[in-house]
């Protein structure tokens, strides 16, 4: 990598000469610089109103990039080890999306784990692709899945030999790795190109002692959430592809959906974010493993929770582990990872990124700082003293292997009617459910409900996790396939 090219960001460094030029704009966005909405320019600030700009000459046009955007990509391509880079500002669902519509059409097999963000199976439901699922080991304490053990991956492509492509999760929500470089070397005999949904790794491409990331495993394509471990804005996103896929098709691919009018606050936040991870990436991420492994064994040392990490790893399903993904398991102190996540944010005015049946899991990052580590560690000491209960009082939970039984596509556009939650076993589901975060659906369109799945939505519910993907709002009904 190049330090002296990685320094410059050349979108950034043109809208800086585009304000020094004080351009009077007769163009959109129609607030012209903020001048005509002062309420949205004292939330945000001047600066950051009068950056919201239309794409311009001197400013290039990310649907077909020929100067400084370009120029921006090509460094965010070398710093992340990839032939290309696309910005993407539909966040990583559209960068899922994209990997998937340029690899798969109707009729085509995809293998892929069952534990995939929804954005993977509504690409399934867009291009009309057919999921061969690779169900993973599940920890049934944890009530979490597992990696992707490169035997099934060989079964699976043994099986489906016509496959066009594998895809794997890099890390997971909680931090858990599949052996990528295994898995990416058995589909390329197979002529089956490798996708990974990389929402959580971004920094695996900077960090010192992290899993290994995608580019360097040798996957074709990858989805890297720049704004979530990268320090870009929501929304930002990129998409890396390797010396095998043909980028121009992939160019086409995403213009099908991406607006017209990228906000260019979205697009300079991913050079900034990527040129401060080029010259400063390994440095900081290392900090941020450091804050997350203090904070593991401050929260073991509480008791009662189980903030699990390499500990983790056993060379095949948990192959590797992320360990700035603070993961924690609460279910001991009686209290479902919901409860915690919201006694947090109301008690303690701490705002978690993740609360499920079972975990809650604190997002660590470049812009943390050890009292603020200190104060969630002094919280969860808290809520065990005067919150907890006896666990044995919590039902079970763990992931629930599906049964599929029609292609998402053909379950989502079908005929369907709506039936009351609990009397839907042994029905086929045509819509999504899932809790978000993490947005892995519990049902997915096309899929057998069973009482264990109707148990665990209702459960879920209850606890308050923030369900979402049914039509139905309140959440008593389902829409399932017609009888014919």
């Amino acid at each position: 990598m190049n330090r002296n090219k990685q320094m410059h960001a050349p979108v950034y460094e043109a809208l800086e000469r585009l304000k020094r030029r004080r351009v009077v704009p007769f163009d959109v966005p129609g607030h012209k610089r903020g001048r005509g909405n002062p309420e949205l320019a004292d939330l945000l600030g001047e600066k950051c109103v009068s950056l919201d700009v239309n794409s311009m000459k001197p400013l290039d046009n990310l649907c077909h990039p020929v100067s400084v955007i370009k120029e921006a990509e090509e460094l965010a391509a070398e710093a992340f080890r990839a032939d290309h880079a696309f910005f993407m500002v539909g966040g990583t669902t559209s960068s899922v999306q994209g990997m998937v519509l340029s690899c798969c059409k109707a009729g085509d097999k995809i293998i892929l784990p069952r534990n995939v963000h929804k954005s993977v199976i509504n690409a399934l439901v867009l291009c009309g692709a057919v999921p061969v699922y690779v169900n993973p080991e599940v920890d049934t304490k944890l009530g979490i899945s597992l990696g992707m053990q490169v035997s099934e991956v060989e079964r699976a492509i043994r099986e489906n030999p016509d496959a066009s492509a594998v895809l794997v999760n890099n890390p997971t929500y909680y931090g858990i790795c599949s052996d990528l470089r295994a898995i990416v070397k058995v589909a390329h005999e197979h002529n089956m190109l490798v996708l990974v949904d990389e929402a959580h790794g971004t920094h695996l491409y900077f960090g010192s002692d992290l899993p290994v990331c995608a580019m360097d495993a040798g996957a074709d394509m990858a989805s890297v959430s720049m704004h979530k471990s990268g320090g870009s804005l929501t929304q930002s996103s990129l998409l890396l592809t390797g010396k095998n896929v043909n980028w121009e098709y992939v160019s086409q691919i995403i213009n099908l959906t991406q607006t017209t009018s990228a906000s260019y606050l979205l697009i300079s936040s991913l050079d900034i974010s990527r040129r401060n991870l080029a010259l400063r990436g390994r440095e900081s991420f290392d900090k941020v493993s450091r804050m997350a492994e203090y904070a593991r064994e401050e929260i073991n040392s509480i008791g009662g929770f189980y903030a699990y990490g390499k500990d983790m790893i056993n060379g095949g399903s948990v192959y590797d582990f992320d360990v700035t993904k603070l993961s924690v398991y609460t279910r001991d102190i009686g209290l479902a990872g919901i409860e915690v996540y919201d006694l947090l944010r109301d008690e303690y005015d701490i705002q978690i990124e993740l609360g499920d049946i079972a975990n809650i899991l604190a997002y660590i990052s470049i812009g943390d700082r050890i009292q603020d580590i200190e104060r969630l560690v002094g919280a969860l000491a808290d809520i065990k003293r005067l919150y907890a209960k006896d666990p044995e009082k919590m039902p079970g939970a763990e992931y629930i292997r599906p049964t599929v039984l029609v292609s998402p596509q053909t379950a989502f556009y079908a005929e369907k009617k709506a039936v009351p939650i609990r009397e839907t076993k042994g029905m086929i589901c045509s819509e999504f459910v899932m809790c978000y975060p993490p947005g892995i659906p519990i049902l997915a369109p096309g899929e057998l409900i069973t009482q264990e799945i109707i148990d665990y939505i209702i459960y879920a519910k209850e606890k308050g996790c923030s369900m979402q993907g049914m039509q139905d709002t309140e959440i008593e009904y389902l829409y399932v396939l017609s009888e014919k």
